[in-house]
């Protein structure tokens, strides 16, 4: 059995994003609320943000994905936990993505099912390379590369069955 967590960096990044975020809006509070009687309102207000972040921290830490030669035992960000049967996975597929509107790219996987529905996927964002070559020999189930690099919208046509539900809309129509 294989275990896999998400990039440790990442946690990291969006730790000091959200503390950049915060810390001037509680030091504004702070500075136009009454320093009489508000301490209690300021106190009350971080607290409750700094409960909201240690549950996300813990929640991050928690993430990680379990892959063997029986299927896939998947541990989400919300807590909920998946199970796919090595039985149901058809094929791993590795896409290039396109980064927005950018030239950058970043490497999909999606495992795929029986049915053609992507079941697991990986995202560069979130999974080293190093971790998403182990997967296919895990598995030990065909593994198709694309070598051309797609955009969403391109991939949204061709493939709509491995994108997550809100990805398989555009915006701009």
């Amino acid at each position: 059995m294989y275990t896999l967590r998400p990039r440790r960096t990442l946690g990291r990044n969006i730790g000091f994003s959200i503390a950049a975020l915060l810390l001037p809006i509680l030091a504004t509070q702070l500075w136009f609320l009454d320093p009489s009687g508000a301490w209690s309102l300021f106190a009350g207000a971080g607290a409750v943000i700094a409960a909201l972040l240690v549950i996300a921290w813990i929640a991050y830490q928690r993430t990680q994905a379990s892959v063997s030669r029986y299927g896939i035992v998947e541990r989400g960000f919300f807590g909920g936990t998946y199970t796919i049967p090595s039985r149901d996975i058809a094929t791993v597929l590795r896409v290039q993505l396109y980064r927005g509107s950018s030239l950058d790219t970043t490497q999909e996987l999606f495992v795929v099912s029986r049915s053609g529905r992507g079941v697991f996927r990986m995202r560069g964002h979130f999974w080293n390379t190093s971790t998403m070559d182990r997967i296919a020999g895990i598995l030990d189930v065909e593994e198709t590369v694309r070598t051309e690099p797609v955009t969403l919208a391109e991939l949204r046509e061709t493939d709509p069955h491995l994108l997550y539900w809100f990805e398989r809309r555009s915006l701009s129509r």
